[in-house]
């Protein structure tokens, strides 16, 4: 049987009968994950910012989800910076293998 035909008898054997209702109980036990690997709950900090960088992201965000675009901005850093990191421990064991 390939993929094709397994997609198949799943959407036939489909009853939405059968799914549970969806509760807060249910949202409560929710695990948000990113990637497939859980990440936390976000955390609240008071951030003084300078009024200008403030207004950068508002504009790009129409108003609304400007704080999602600083968190995707400190996140994209983050990664920049383990890259970064990786790639110089890659070259600093290139040039001095192990003995």
């Amino acid at each position: 049987m390939n993929a094709k035909n397994t997609s198949a008898a799943l959407i036939e054997d489909f009853d939405p009968d059968e799914i549970p209702p969806l509760t807060d109980e249910f949202f409560a036990n929710a695990v948000h994950r990113v990637n497939f690997k859980p990440i936390g709950k976000k955390l609240k900090i008071n951030l003084t910012l300078d009024p200008d960088v403030v207004a950068w992201y508002k504009l790009r965000a129409g108003g609304r989800g400007y704080q999602t675009l600083m968190n995707a901005a400190l996140r994209e850093n983050m990664r920049e910076h383990e890259l970064v990191e990786t790639l110089r421990q890659v070259i600093r064991e290139e040039m001095h293998p192990a003995s």
